[in-house]
């Protein structure tokens, strides 16, 4: 089978979130079962020295203001195809903000590029190659099934995958004719949107199936305080959407070959993640302690992940001994909170706002726990990653953190089963005896260990989400040929 992905971020290229981990991912897994994947994205300024190696493929004389060239590269594994529009991509800021921190003003422009650049080589192939299926991922590929529906010509099946429904890409009507979009798909069964275009919208209506990234979250969708206003399209269209939980790269995430670890480690010899431990500590300027639990969180700090609540929660947190490295970026709120409390809780709370790749590997293969309190949760890899370090995940029963983690209850425990601890319902009150859970947990040293081995041996690849994949493109396959 050819699948085409259509999407605006790809590890280990350009990443803003766990959304780049996926489509770096799931084409490896495709192609290892033997089928051919294609990635189209956005060539970022980031990307402009690959473009150097390779061929072009696809050529338009004038998209949206200037010339746009589709250059094909194999790379890291992968086969890309590099959306070259320096009008809309070369550029200062990140993939999606400026310098300062706001909107690309044509973001709406830029992503339509990507979706009619990609309808096009769903029709028409790239130098030859024409995909069987296309998967679309989130907004920025949204408005792809939008352009081949006015093509009016046969095309391959579209499947649209969710990985957060709270980002939709909703821009003004007066953009229909500036993006090339016919007023008969402005309508309720189509583009429309309360009155505005959503890019999302586009994707869930005309898509032939939909995925989201965990099956609790394809349930959560379809109810209004999950669904962010399209819990009645999907509820209509609930017999296309399924959930396909999130697997990792095995060998970018293993502990016995990280390069970012002092002391790679296994689950049959532990040592190494004590002196992974020590090296946090350092780089966190925590006070050393080996007996006592260190917590990180590796995540963007914003009031959806519930890091208010980890900030309400560090005062009882520190009074059970437990320690916390933070590092993350997000509400500047938040952000100067966590600051403030490394100043106030000194030797107890380390923060370091930004991103490091290098140094998240560290925080997985140093630490004890990990926490994700988030509000909602599609599907969340860092509780993935935490189950292959053996960094216990402390977690919020929602999403795909439901569908990942085994609590640590005590039928949990008698069963040998748990791999990490749950709480709910998400407040603040409930998170503060989940994280008092973990500390009295690891005051039990048999106990810890032997969750922590267990969880190392959970399966997190991709192996059986691929396949899950693989039948509804087929599933897709069958319903457009009927």
């Amino acid at each position: 089978m050819r699948v085409l992905f259509v999407a605006s971020e790809c590890a280990p290229f350009v990443k803003t979130g766990g959304l780049a981990d996926v489509i770096g991912a799931v084409p490896k897994a495709l192609e290892a079962m033997g089928h051919e994947v294609k990635i189209l994205i956005p060539a970022y300024r980031a990307l402009l020295p690959l473009l150097e190696t390779g061929q072009r493929v696809s050529e338009f004389s004038d998209l949206f203001g200037g010339k746009v060239r589709v250059i094909e590269v194999r790379a890291e594994g992968l086969s890309l195809l590099l959306l070259d529009a320096p009008h809309l991509f070369d550029r200062d800021g990140t993939l999606y903000l400026t310098p300062e921190g706001q909107d690309w003003p044509d973001n709406h422009l830029r992503f339509a590029a990507l979706g009619l650049v990609g309808a096009h080589i769903a029709a028409d192939g790239a130098d030859g190659w024409v995909p069987d299926v296309v998967n679309c991922h989130d907004w920025q590929a949204g408005l792809l099934p939008a352009y081949l529906r006015q093509f009016k010509r046969p095309a391959p099946a579209v499947v649209t995958t969710i990985h957060n429904i709270a980002f939709q890409g909703v821009y003004g009507p007066q953009n229909l004719a500036p993006l090339g979009l016919s007023a008969e798909l402005f309508t309720q069964d189509g583009i429309e949107y309360w009155g505005s275009i959503s890019f999302l919208k586009a994707g869930l209506a005309l898509a032939d199936k939909i995925t989201t990234v965990s099956n609790s979250y394809a349930s959560e969708l379809l109810m209004p305080e999950f669904g962010m206003g399209m819990e009645g399209l999907l509820t209509a269209r609930a017999g296309d959407l399924s959930g396909i939980l999130n697997g990792i790269d095995l060998d970018v995430w293993n502990p016995g070959t990280d390069p970012a670890l002092p002391r790679p480690y296994n689950a049959r010899s532990l040592k190494g993640k004590g002196i992974n431990k020590a090296e946090v500590e350092a780089r966190f300027d925590l006070t050393p302690n080996p007996s006592a639990p260190l917590f990180c969180a590796v995540s963007r700090l914003t009031s959806q992940k519930g890091f208010d609540m980890l900030l309400d929660c560090l005062p009882g947190l520190i009074a059970k001994g437990g320690r916390l490295a933070l590092l993350g970026s997000g509400e500047q709120a938040i952000e100067q909170a966590f600051v403030d409390a490394s100043q106030r809780y000194k030797g107890a709370v380390g923060v370091v706002i930004g991103y490091d790749e290098g140094l998240s590997h560290l925080l997985q293969g140093g630490s004890d726990a990990i926490v994700i309190p988030s509000r909602f949760e599609p599907c969340g890899l860092t509780q993935l990653y935490g189950l292959r370090y053996g960094t216990i995940p402390v977690v919020a029963r929602t999403g795909g953190l439901a569908d990942t983690i085994i609590d640590a209850n005590d039928a949990g425990l008698q069963a040998n089963c748990a791999t990490g601890i749950q709480f709910s319902p998400i407040t603040t009150q409930m998170f503060s005896q989940a994280l008092a859970r973990a500390c009295d947990l690891y005051a039990q040293p048999k106990i810890w260990s032997a969750m922590v081995r267990r969880a190392m041996k959970h399966p997190v690849g991709w192996d059986v989400s691929a396949g899950a994949y693989l039948d509804v493109y087929n599933a897709a396959l069958e319903q457009k040929s009927n």
